[in-house]
């Protein structure tokens, strides 16, 4: 394998970090491979001005291109960015306001968000969720659903969407095809969704297909199994749900995304390396591997450039996920923004302020 096309290799993945600052073996990792990008959480976060200096750090790993500094920054109880930052209600409440009214109240929340992303270098948010709250007895969904009805979920969904993506973050819909409806966490084990696909491509698909609309960067993948869309894989390596329904059928143009490999509904089933090429053989086009385990992270890069040489995924698969990768950093990371001194400079200002605790207690009042 040429140089070149090993260092590509890199952009797959969207790795992570022990501690709050940028360890020197993932350097080392970033100089053999063009790293594609960096997902930070609680354990990497220490103040807002550290946040800001580490996202410079992480986005400094892409060679070529900028790294992806994401997050999972949703409200609620899935919130890694703690005050000073906003605190933010749980999406719910959006869907409990009235149509035009939780409309409003999401533009705003969404474009309060961006700028204190951005505020600190984050550049991709895992956000919105969704998945529909039709399940009661969900343990891992529940109020981070948008609402329990479709439609709901679809029309605020756009919502959040546009006001991120043109506030300058990018934004990245989760799970397909669809997490709402189970009774189990795929942190833990692997769900089961029991639906037709008449009803998945009437329901659950639904928000997804407004995400598309509204030209959303990313789409995540869930770790669950829908037998009667694929009885034998889970949706992140079944190429019948992510190829033939994701992007096929429902024409998502985008970068589909794993959700993380060492969740145990998938990582009890294989070695995470190997999860992340059947991943990017099913049609991922990037992967998540969230613990900080930097050998793991080597691991999965080596195992997919041996899958990249050996052909077991293929060149035109390659190609077809780097244009896609390729495309989305152009949208989104290649103009000109401000650096961490200035970020910096800011911060104060930006986190946390006036309108934007307005705009939380206007959500919080539909708890």
């Amino acid at each position: 394998m040429p140089l070149a096309t090993r260092r590509d290799i890199g952009q797959f993945l969207i790795g992570s970090i022990p501690d709050r600052t940028v360890p020197v073996e993932m350097r080392s990792l970033a100089r053999e491979f063009d790293l594609g990008g960096v997902i930070l959480f609680s354990r990497n976060i220490e103040a807002p001005e550290q946040v800001a200096e580490l996202a410079a750090e992480s986005e400094a790993l892409g060679r070529t291109t900028p790294a992806w500094v994401s997050v999972d920054q949703e409200g609620g109880r899935v919130a890694r960015l703690q005050e000073p930052f906003t605190k933010w209600p749980p999406m719910a409440t959006l869907g409990r306001a009235g149509r035009e009214e939780g409309e409003a109240v999401a533009e705003r929340f969404a474009k309060a968000l961006a700028t204190e992303l951005r505020a600190v270098g984050i550049t991709l948010d895992y956000a919105p969720v969704l998945d529909i709250h039709t399940n009661p007895k969900n343990p891992v969904i529940g109020d981070r659903a948008l609402a329990e009805r479709s439609e709901d979920v679809a029309r605020l969904g756009r919502v959040i969407i546009r006001a991120l993506q043109e506030s300058g973050v990018a934004a990245c819909g989760k799970h397909f095809p669809g997490h709402g409806d189970t009774s189990t966490d795929s942190h833990f084990e692997l769900p089961l969704v029991e639906h037709p696909p008449d009803r998945l491509r009437a329901i659950e698909c639904e928000p997804f297909r407004a995400a598309i609309a509204e030209r959303v960067a990313f789409i995540m993948t869930a770790h669950v199994l829908v037998p009667s869309l694929d009885e034998d894989r889970p949706s992140t390596l079944s190429p019948k749900v992510v190829q033939a329904l994701l992007r096929e059928e429902l024409g998502f143009d985008g970068v589909i995304l794993s959700d993380d490999l060492e969740m145990k509904a998938v990582s009890a089933l294989y070695p995470v390396p190997e999860l992340a090429v059947e991943a990017i053989r099913a049609g991922c086009d990037g992967i998540l591997v969230c613990s900080g385990d930097l050998d793991l992270q080597a691991r999965t890069l080596e195992a997919l450039v041996r899958a990249v040489e050996s052909g077991t995924i293929t060149a035109a698969r390659c190609d077809d996920a780097f244009m896609r990768l390729r495309r989305v950093k152009e949208r989104f990371l290649m103009g000109e923004r401000p650096g961490p001194a200035r970020r910096i400079r800011d911060l104060r200002q930006i986190l946390g302020r006036e309108e934007h605790q307005l705009v939380a207690a206007e959500m919080a009042a539909f708890l």
